[in-house]
């Protein structure tokens, strides 16, 4: 059976079953990507061909699903069903083994990232931000410290510190929010968060809009208010989300 999909807002194909699962195995074709085969209706996303309907040979149609681990498409009745995925039942014990591991699930084609390469590109973030931010702040108070001197030497009435330090945690808020929601909107991830090969994407694996970039900045720092228990959840998600990703339904997943 021949399929047609959309690639880069053109019509693509033929290929067949394999090759297209294959192209979605290998990250070409995204769960939002538009596909159509003979005796469909209208274009529709991948993602939810999953839950078409596939022929048996003869005029019954059952319901088709797609395999998280190796990506074939199966009748359902012939998968089990782990939360929002089905697992074909070659794959069973390989996914049951990676459940009692706490390893990362492929899931659609979306791995998860988890707890520790977060973090680090969180703190990669934070470094590429933070550095450049105190070497600009040094300056400024050496400079504001020199006038202070040199003012009460002439008698001045020295300004006052409290307005200097509110006006660097305001810019550093605008930066760190310009940083996150530009990064997050034009490439899906942030210079962390490319270093270590990781990136935002909807729960369809799709891409996020600057809407959800910066909605998803201002959740985060929820995550962080709460004693970082935001952050934690990571650890204990079947799909590595922190509270920022179920607030604003997104996914880290690898590349």
């Amino acid at each position: 059976m021949n399929w047609y999909y959309v690639d880069e807002g053109k019509q693509a194909g033929p290929v067949s079953d394999e090759q297209l699962n294959e192209m979605f195995r290998s990250g070409k074709l995204k769960p939002g990507t538009l596909v159509w085969r003979e005796g469909m209706a209208d274009w529709a996303p991948y993602g939810d061909v999953r839950g078409g309907m596939v022929s048996t040979g003869s005029t019954e149609m059952k319901p088709e699903a797609v395999c998280a681990e190796c990506g074939k498409i199966f009748p359902v009745d012939e998968t089990i069903r782990y939360g929002d995925v089905r697992v074909c039942a070659a794959c069973k014990p390989v996914f049951l083994q990676k459940l009692q591991e706490g390893a990362a699930l492929s899931a659609g084609g979306m791995r998860y990232a988890g707890f520790w390469i977060r973090f680090a590109s969180k703190m990669l973030d934070i470094i590429i931000v933070g550095v450049p931010m105190m070497i600009v702040m040094g300056i400024a108070m050496f400079s504001l410290f020199h006038n202070l001197t040199r003012q009460r030497t002439v008698g001045a009435a020295p300004p006052t510190l409290p307005v200097f330090f509110d006006f660097i945690q305001i810019g550093f808020f605008l930066i760190q929010a310009a940083y996150v929601i530009f990064f997050l909107g034009k490439y899906g991830a942030t210079p962390g968060q490319m270093v270590c090969k990781v990136h935002v994407v909807t729960s369809e694996g799709g891409k996020i809009s600057y809407g959800r970039a910066t909605g998803r900045f201002f959740a985060e720092m929820l995550s962080g208010l709460i004693c970082y228990i935001g952050y934690i959840m990571v650890a204990f998600d079947g799909q590595k989300r922190a509270l920022h990703d179920h607030i604003c339904n997104t996914r880290v997943v690898y590349k």
